[in-house]
Order: structure tokens, then C-alpha cells, then sequence
């Protein structure tokens, strides 16, 4: 891939060169792309480009367009992270792969310029449900040990799996603990609350009366946070 920066305009193309005695442009999708004899430098391609400035921005224009109501449905929605209300906006830039940064309550993402004028909600979605999980694995790690510890119990293990309507779940026959990365939507109250509730079922099975003893033993005040709960999920 190739870039030329012209005034004020920025082309970003691509060469396939091979056994052929034509030089073509054509732009597709939005896309430059120049097929040329193998034989052909550089610096001859780009001042062919130069030349046909005008005819490739204006081909470009046209599929802008074209694709203006194609945006994604995510752009300005409002998420949670950490208990916090974060606003999405997403930018294109001259980037191979999508990048996410968190600023000013505001989650940044930076998709390659392709994506720019397609529906790119699916890309989106599998951005954020990355993001979840990277933050989960730091976020619970800490809680998961400091959990162990206050009540001397352990499961086998502890693993992540996207469910729905569930933040977490006891595996009793494996002694597992199943947590939806989409916990860290929530803040550390609540995350600790749901992680403790998961330990207890390590010694009761079923909420019996002495199954939320043991909860109110370590958070007494976990009545009001099952009530958060309820009403944010």
C-alpha cells in the first residue's frame, strides 16, 4: 500500500504489479487500486496518480456519497465501564487494525480507513467484547484472591464466558466459577458482591438462610446492593 499526499488531499492506494503491458487505476468501494507492469518504479506510479488526482478524488467522492447513511449505530451510544458512562466515538485513520482508548469518558476507537464507509456494527461489537475481557482478566484476578483469602474459600478455577442476563454462575459439579466479562460494566461494589455470592455456593449449594448469613458476614449491607443489582442489569 501506498500513500500520496497532495495539497490537502490525502490517496491511499494499493499496486498489484505483474506481466502486463497496461497501467490501470480504478477505484472500488471507496478504495484505490493500480495495476501496473512489474517493470514500473515508484515515483512513475505516484506522478501517474498526481495526474489523475482529480478524476480519483472525485470517484471517491462520489461512493462518499453514495454511502453516507451506511454508519455504524454505535457512533455517540452511551456504554458502562467501571460503573461510569462512556460515550463512543470512532474515527478512522491510516491504521491495519482497530485500536481502543479510553479518555475523558469517552471510548475512542480507531478503525482502519476501509471500514469507513460500511455498516460496522459486527466489527464494532467484537471490539468491545475484547476490550470487556482484557479488562475483566485484570479487574477479577485482584478480587478473585482478595475474596479467597477474606473467606479461606477457593473454587478449582475461575473462567470467562459471555452469558446472557447472568454476571456470574457457580459450576458445582466442577467447582467453577463462570463469569461474564461484561461484569467490569460494573463498578467494584457490585463486582465484588456478585464474586463473593459465587464463593458462598462453594459451601452452601442453594440461598438458604444460611447461605446470606455467610454473604451478610463479609458485605452487610449486601441487601442494598442486590437492589443496585436490579436495578442497573
Amino acid at each position: 500500500m501506498g500513500f500520496l499526499r497532495k495539497e490537502s488531499s490525502l490517496i491511499s492506494y494499493t499496486i498489484d504489479k505483474g506481466f502486463t503491458n497496461n497501467l490501470a487505476i480504478s477505484v472500488q468501494n471507496g478504495q484505490v487500486a493500480v495495476t501496473a507492469p512489474w517493470y514500473i518504479s515508484r515515483k512513475k506510479i505516484e506522478q501517474i496518480i498526481i495526474d489523475r488526482k482529480r478524476w480519483i478524488m472525485k470517484k471517491i467522492k462520489e461512493y462518499e456519497e453514495l454511502n453516507l447513511a451506511k454508519k455504524s449505530t454505535f457512533e455517540n451510544q452511551i456504554i458502562r465501564v467501571s460503573g461510569e458512562d462512556y460515550s463512543i466515538k470512532i474515527l478512522y485513520k491510516m491504521i491495519n487494525i482497530p485500536e481502543l482508548n479510553l479518555e475523558n469518558k469517552i471510548i475512542r476507537i480507531n478503525l482502519p480507513i476501509k471500514y469507513r464507509n460500511i455498516d460496522n456494527t459486527k466489527i464494532i461489537i467484537l471490539i468491545l467484547e475484547k476490550f470487556y475481557k482484557r479488562l475483566a482478566e485484570t479487574k477479577i484476578e485482584e478480587i478473585m484472591e482478595s475474596t479467597r483469602i477474606m473467606t479461606g474459600l477457593a473454587p478449582e478455577d475461575y473462567v470467562f464466558s459471555k452469558m446472557k442476563g447472568i454476571l456470574a454462575k457457580f459450576d458445582a459439579e466442577n467447582k467453577i466459577i463462570i463469569i461474564n466479562p461484561e461484569i467490569v460494566k460494573y463498578n467494584e461494589e457490585i463486582i465484588k458482591y456478585i464474586i463473593l455470592h459465587e464463593f458462598c455456593h462453594l459451601k452452601y449449594k442453594t440461598h438458604a438462610k444460611n447461605f446470606y448469613k455467610l454473604i451478610e458476614k463479609y458485605i452487610p449491607n449486601y441487601k442494598s446492593v442486590e437492589n443496585k443489582i436490579e436495578e442497573m442489569f
